[in-house]
C-alpha cells in the first residue's frame, strides 16, 4: 500500500479523521521540535511554543489547502508562533541546551565525538539570528530555498545568502 502523502492526510484531518492527524503528528514531531527547541534554547519554552505551533495547526486545519505543501505550511505556522513569543520581550537563553536528543540519531551524530558535538553546537548559537534560523530550517526540516524563503519571510536569493554565510561561518570556526 502506498504511503498517504501529508498533503492528502491533512485535508482528511481536517475532514474530522483523528487518525490521519496522528499520522501527521508522529511524522513531524520530532524535526518540529527540534526546530523549535534550537530557535527556544530552553526546553520548558520549546515544549510550550511546541505545543502552541500545533495548537495552531488545529486551529487552523480547515484553511490549509492542498496547494500548499504541508511541510512549509506547518514550519511557518511554528516559526511565526516562535517569533511573535519573542517580539513580546520573552528573552532567550544564551547557550543551546547539551542535549538535543532526536529520538532518531542520524549518521552526523554517529560520526561526532562529543567534543566535536559540543563545539558545533556552541557555533550554531553564535550565528546571527537570521543565519541561525535558515541553517536550522534546512537541517531540521530539509526544506528546499523557495520554501524556507517563503517562511522566513525574504526572498529566495536572501536565503540562499543566509544559508551560504552560516555554513562558511561555521567551517571557518571550526577549523580553528
Amino acid at each position: 500500500m502506498r504511503e498517504r502523502s501529508d498533503e492528502a492526510l491533512m485535508k482528511a484531518y481536517a475532514k474530522g479523521s483523528m487518525e490521519a492527524f496522528e499520522l501527521l503528528y508522529s511524522r513531524h514531531r520530532g524535526p518540529l521540535y527540534r526546530y523549535v527547541l534550537r530557535l527556544a534554547r530552553d526546553p520548558a519554552t520549546a515544549n510550550d511554543l511546541f505545543q502552541g505551533s500545533w495548537e495552531k495547526i488545529i486551529k487552523t486545519r480547515r484553511a490549509y489547502t492542498i496547494a500548499a505543501p504541508f511541510r512549509p505550511w506547518m514550519y511557518r505556522i511554528a516559526h511565526n508562533h516562535v517569533m511573535d513569543h519573542f517580539r513580546r520581550g520573552k528573552p532567550r537563553p544564551e547557550q543551546l541546551p547539551d542535549n538535543i536528543d532526536s529520538g532518531n540519531p542520524g549518521p552526523e551524530e554517529h560520526l561526532l565525538s562529543e567534543d566535536k558535538a559540543v563545539a558545533l553546537r556552541n557555533a550554531v548559537s553564535r550565528l546571527p539570528a537570521e543565519q541561525k534560523e535558515t541553517l536550522l530550517l534546512k537541517l531540521d526540516s530539509g526544506l528546499d530555498l523557495q520554501s524556507i524563503a517563503d517562511i522566513t519571510g525574504v526572498n529566495r536569493e536572501t536565503a540562499k545568502s543566509r544559508l551560504r554565510y552560516a555554513v562558511d561561518k561555521l567551517k571557518s570556526e571550526l577549523r580553528e
